[in-house]
């Protein structure tokens, strides 16, 4: 299927206290996406560390977020996980709470065939009933999609896409080609944005939109309005903040980030750490340098 979902929709960090996930701190970050103008949230996905969370953690934070948002954007759900049964489960209850789609990322760890990518995301599309868009990412997975797999899944009938994170600009143009008109291509890797939007991408999942969002959604409606100058000026002033951004592994950057921006973001869960302090001040300094409103 095609044209679920476009623009930029934001993976949006979970915020952690000692005692749990800080409710009202996430209730403010999602207020200022929707004020910037962002077109979804995606809850749970990488970027929200639900790997480190519990499974009541996880319900609670999708249900909260859903009912904050209240149907002003679209809300996707990371929902993947290396069980196939446990993938659908997790879809199937995204849907029930009320969540417009869904992120799936390819099984890690099992290193499945190409066979089993396609076994696993028709029953994930089968148990979720609502939009699936799968997540590409073979650095956190070690297995690849290809191309002729991705052509393979755009047939079935509510996958709505795939969330391309390879870092391989001929193997996403390579995906491109083959799903273009069954299903939507989107960036997941914010240094990738400007060109996979120009080969025909339909949107982006950004890491960067939680700290830039005005400046990253200003880039998407750019090259959507063919405006390829403009958009190459926001790629090119976005990019040294963004290669601040992933100085360390997602999301501790982006963390400090925002408490750099006076949310109270908090701190990542073990196993990651604090970004270091070197790398602190390189992002606080890009940060000051792009105009962000540092308060710290």
């Amino acid at each position: 299927m095609t044209g679920f979902l476009h623009g930029c929709v934001t993976a949006m960090v979970t915020p952690f206290t000692r005692s749990g996930v800080d409710r009202e701190s996430l209730g403010e970050m999602i207020e200022y996406q929707i004020a910037s103008g962002v077109e979804g949230l995606c809850f749970l996905g990488t970027t929200g560390e639900p790997a480190t969370m519990s499974e009541r953690e996880r319900i609670e934070t999708l249900s909260f977020a859903i009912k904050k948002v209240a149907g002003r954007v679209k809300v996707i759900a990371g929902t993947g996980s290396n069980s196939t049964a446990q993938a659908a489960a997790n879809s199937r209850r995204a849907a029930r709470l009320g969540a417009d789609g869904v992120l799936v990322i390819t099984p890690y760890y099992n290193k499945c065939t190409q066979a089993g990518l396609v076994a696993h995301y028709e029953k994930v599309c089968e148990a979720a009933q609502i939009p699936v868009i799968a997540y590409h990412v073979p650095s956190r997975t070690g297995v690849t999609m290809l191309p002729e797999t991705a052509e393979r899944l755009s047939a079935i009938p509510n996958f709505a896409g795939i969330k391309e994170a390879s870092g391989d600009m001929v193997l996403a143009l390579d995906i491109l080609r083959r799903v273009r008109g069954k299903c939507d291509v989107y960036s997941g890797e914010d240094l990738l944005n400007f060109p996979i939007l120009c080969a025909g991408g339909a949107g982006i999942f950004s890491v960067l939109s939680n700290i830039a969002p005005r400046e990253v959604c200003a880039l998407v409606k750019a090259v959507g309005g063919r405006k390829l100058f403009t958009a190459n000026r926001l790629a090119d002033k976005l990019f040294p903040l963004t290669k601040a951004l992933f100085s360390e592994v997602n999301p501790i950057p982006v963390k400090e980030a925002l408490n750099l921006l006076g949310f109270r973001a908090g701190a990542p869960r073990a196993p990651l750490t604090s970004l270091e302090e070197e790398h602190r001040e390189i992002l606080k300094a890009e940060m000051i340098k792009f105009g962000l409103g540092v308060k710290a």
